[in-house]
């Protein structure tokens, strides 16, 4: 049945999407409904509707037909992205003003605007967590091979996805720290090894090819190990819930690190990917297995998180700064202002969208693909 629903990556990047987007959504609905908010519609994507129902607060939920993304409409919204409160074709009455997102207390619309990011961390700390209790975290790495890089030593050599490294030079090899340890100390040197394959033992030679490293010259295979190929440790709900608290933590404190570092211009831009790579991504998770698909869309969790809470009109950080604005000032900013920050921001974002898939075009080589049908 797995196989069936996630072969194809499509199906995988549109499951892994629209889980995150309904958790994201499901945390605005949540605290405005807490706050007395009357939500009108809670929809997983954009576009005409496929199906959809009305529950018994009158809220439409639907399904869209372009699954990426999703939003919740609040009482008073003039747009999906709650973008301002809409008077113009008659003023409210003091019952409809209650229920009403934009009369609410600042704490109130504050809240419910952060309960979006917020809920996405959460998702991310629980599926971290339910991997740790139902998976496990490998404790040790025997010397397998989990997958052999393009044009390495490992791929010069023979060496396959799934071979098991017994020894090399009549040393026994146990972990994959001791096959590291063997071949960054052998550059360039040929290494008898002897490789468990399909319950055969092969005798082949490596040759790990010099690289510097630190004013050093080390050896590298170019293999990555086998997640199959190890030890692993489960642990109970309380420890696995604080793990996957630790790891929500530590993913967004390197995310945006890794982001200063670009802005600072000290990486490369490349690095940006868009739908297009999440897709590929999402679909070689899932062919690895479900347990590798909810770790990526763990990952993705935070992302999603992350990025909505920039300071960016349109985003929920967009938002958030508005409020602390008239926070400070005590009472918002103009329409005018406003307006202009949502057009600013639609501007980045959908520049940054078009930048990112651009990235994803030309790193899987799309360009060059339409070129040989042409030449």
């Amino acid at each position: 049945m797995y196989d069936l629903l996630f072969a194809n990556p499509v199906v995988a990047f549109i499951f892994a999407l629209s889980v995150l987007v309904f958790f994201h959504e499901l945390g605005h609905y949540w605290v405005a409904k807490r706050n007395g908010v009357k939500v009108e519609v809670f929809s997983i994507g954009f576009g005409p509707e496929l199906f959809g129902w009305n529950d018994k607060s009158d809220t439409r939920w639907k399904i869209c037909l372009m699954p990426f993304g999703g939003y919740v409409k609040m009482f008073g919204d003039s747009d999906a992205a709650s973008s301002g409160v809409d008077e113009s074709v008659r003023a409210f009455s003091e019952e409809e003003k209650a229920v009403s997102f934009f009369y609410k207390p600042l704490r109130a619309r504050a809240a419910i605007v952060a309960a979006g990011p917020i809920a996405n961390f959460i998702l991310a700390a629980v599926l971290f967590a339910l991997l740790y209790m139902a998976v496990g975290v490998p404790e040790k790495f025997y010397a397998g091979i989990g997958e052999v890089v393009a044009d390495s030593a490992a791929a010069q050599a023979g060496l396959e996805k799934g071979d098991r490294i017994l020894s090399i030079n009549g040393t026994s090899l146990d972990t994959f720290d001791d096959l590291r340890n063997i071949v960054m100390e052998n550059p360039g040197v040929d290494l008898q090894t002897v490789v468990l394959r399909n319950g055969r033992e092969l005798q082949i030679v490596i040759t790990p090819k010099e690289a510097e490293v630190g004013g050093k010259t080390v050896g590298l295979l170019g293999v990555r190990p086998d997640a199959d190929q190890a030890e692993y440790i489960k642990y109970n709900p309380a420890k696995a819930v604080w793990m996957g608290v630790e790891r929500t933590y530590d993913l967004s404190a390197q995310i945006l690190s890794h982001l200063g570092t670009l802005i600072s211009g000290g990486g490369s831009m490349k690095d940006l990917g868009g739908p297009l790579r999440i897709a590929q991504v999402s679909g070689d998770a899932a062919k690895s297995g479900f347990d590798s698909l909810i770790y990526l869309m763990a990952v993705l969790s935070v992302n999603l998180g992350l990025i909505n809470l920039f300071p960016i009109p349109m985003l929920d950080g967009g938002h958030l700064v508005f409020y602390a604005a008239e926070a400070i000032r005590g009472k918002p900013l103009s329409e005018k202002a406003q307006e202009y920050g949502f057009r600013l921001g639609l501007t980045l974002v959908l520049g940054l969208m078009v930048f990112a898939t651009w990235n994803d075009l030309v790193q899987l080589k799309v360009f060059d693909f339409v070129k040989q049908l042409f030449t």
